[in-house]
């Protein structure tokens, strides 16, 4: 049976164990209309698949060694105990430049679903709880960032309502190992 819960920061170890890796499959690739004066253009583009492990990057544990999460929230998802998912929102927040200084904005910081429960409803329970806690402490506007490379993500803060707001194909450059990903951000009205 799965359940869901808001936790404290007691249970990031179990957060950091959930896997978060991304089979890729496809990117969206950016084509300029007139050099962009015209637009662009989103296409999905098959590639060679491949894993890639977000965990690397984002461990729950150290979130408070660089940030005040006090203003923060953490819901896992567990089956008979055994956690399976869960999802950071970060809000009013000094110094977490993804917030643009704003206090009426969260950001969708991190969520990851193990692969064996993918496509049961678990990413959407608990981004529904991102967004029900984002509204009841006052947020207007949640806002999420994502790579072109993780095509399911997109097509998931799609089909819950996030508008692509920005595409940004230089945010990565200075770091060699991802310096091809394209940003793009999401901005979802609550």
């Amino acid at each position: 049976m799965i359940t869901y819960r808001e936790i404290d920061e007691s249970f990031l170890n179990e957060y950091d164990r959930i896997p978060m890796l991304i089979h890729v499959k496809s990117i969206f690739s950016v084509e300029k209309i007139d050099n962009g004066l015209g637009g662009f253009l989103l296409k999905e583009t098959p590639v060679k698949e491949y894993i890639k492990d977000l965990g690397v990057y984002e461990l729950a544990t150290n979130y408070s060694q660089s940030f005040d999460i006090s203003n923060w929230a953490f819901f896992m998802a567990f089956d008979n105990e055994i956690p399976i998912g869960a999802v950071t929102i970060a809000s009013k927040t000094k110094d977490v430049e993804v917030l643009d200084g704003r206090d009426d904005m969260s950001v969708l910081w991190d969520i990851r679903v193990d692969d064996r429960y993918k496509q049961q409803g678990v990413g959407t329970e608990l981004f529904k709880m991102a967004v029900e806690w984002s509204k009841s402490n006052g947020m207007k506007q949640m806002k999420i960032e994502c790579q072109n490379i993780n095509v399911p993500a997109c097509k998931f803060y799609h089909k819950h309502g996030a508008i692509l707001g920005k595409v940004d194909e230089y945010a990565y450059y200075k770091d060699a190992e991802i310096k091809d990903e394209i940003q793009f951000i999401w901005y979802l009205d609550l």
